[in-house]
């Protein structure tokens, strides 16, 4: 990966929707030179996907929380079985597994507080292999790029 590369990266970072005559514009590249160059960082798995951005405000859900999992046992099948259900929470946008203790970090969005109540109480307290659920309430985001610094 070259310069090049990381400045095409940098662009589409900021804008996946920009066409590739604006991108290879901004780049100082020719059409069919960017074209090529996007396409091999698809094929590579250097780009893994595009998609939008949406407001969790715009679409209600104003409640976020930060829940920490530590799990009973961490044998392949508790974690596996964990995981997979995990996953399957659409309200968990988020989810990390992390070394030490606690094991896991959840982001998860609801509408409200009686939702997250009714989240926490229901799927997230009957998780597979749980053994301790805590949780914190996010009082402001400072900042959400979801872009990956580039050397």
């Amino acid at each position: 990966m070259d310069s090049l590369d990381r400045k095409i990266l940098s662009a589409l970072q900021e804008d996946g929707r920009i066409s590739v005559t604006e991108l290879a514009s901004r780049v100082g590249l020719s059409l069919s030179a960017c074209h090529r160059r996007v396409r091999e960082l698809e094929q590579s798995g250097v780009i893994e996907h595009y998609r939008a951005v949406v407001s969790p405000a715009a679409v209600g859900l104003t409640f976020e929380a930060i829940v920490f999992v530590t799990i009973s046992r961490t044998d392949p099948d508790t974690v596996g079985a964990f995981e997979e259900a995990v996953v399957a929470i659409p309200n968990v946008v988020q989810a990390e597994r992390l070394f030490g203790d606690p094991d896991y970090m959840l982001r998860v969005l609801t509408p409200d507080l009686a939702a997250y109540q009714e989240l926490f109480d229901g799927a997230l307290g009957s998780l597979p292999g749980i053994q301790r659920v805590s949780s914190t309430l996010v009082m402001k985001r400072l900042g959400s790029s979801p872009s990956v610094p580039l050397p």
